[in-house]
C-alpha cells in the first residue's frame, strides 16, 4: 500500500501542475513569492516541482516492482489516498503556512484553497475505504 500512496502523491502533484499551473494558468509554484511576470522564474519553479513529482512516481513504481502485485482496487485506492495526501500537504504547507502560492489568487482565494483541502480529505477517505474494502 505504501508504494501506491507514494505513486499517488506523484500523480496528484502532476495533475495539480498540469491543470492549475499549465491548463488553467491560475498560479505557478512560486507565484505567491515572486511576480508572475517573471515567466522564466515561474517556469523554473514549475519545472523543479514536476521533477519532484517524477521522483515520487519513479519511487512508487520501483516499490511496486519489488513486491507481489497489489490487487487493482488496493492499487487504485492507494493512488487516490496518495493524491489526497498531496492535496492536504500542498494545501496546508504551500498555500497556508508558506504562502508560496494559492489555488486561485484573488477575492475568493480562501474558498479555492479550502475546496482544495476538502478535495484532499475526500480523496484520502475514498481511497482508504476503497483499498480497505478490497483487502477484506
Amino acid at each position: 500500500m505504501i508504494a501506491a500512496l507514494v505513486l499517488g502523491v506523484g500523480i496528484g502533484g502532476f495533475l495539480d501542475g498540469i491543470v492549475a499551473h499549465q491548463l488553467l494558468g491560475w498560479h505557478h509554484m512560486l507565484s505567491g513569492w515572486y511576480p508572475r511576470e517573471d515567466m522564466r522564474l515561474m517556469m523554473v519553479g514549475d519545472g523543479l516541482f514536476h521533477l519532484l513529482c517524477l521522483v515520487f512516481v519513479l519511487v512508487g513504481v520501483a516499490l511496486l516492482n519489488r513486491r507481489a502485485p497489489l490487487p487493482d482496487r488496493v492499487l487504485l485506492g492507494g493512488i487516490l489516498a496518495g493524491w489526497g495526501v498531496f492535496n492536504l500537504v500542498e494545501g496546508v504547507v504551500d498555500h497556508q503556512i508558506l504562502g508560496i502560492h494559492h489555488v486561485r489568487p484573488g477575492p475568493d482565494q480562501l474558498a479555492y484553497d479550502l475546496a482544495f483541502l476538502v478535495s484532499g480529505a475526500v480523496l484520502l477517505v475514498i481511497g482508504s475505504l476503497f483499498a480497505r474494502r478490497a483487502r477484506g
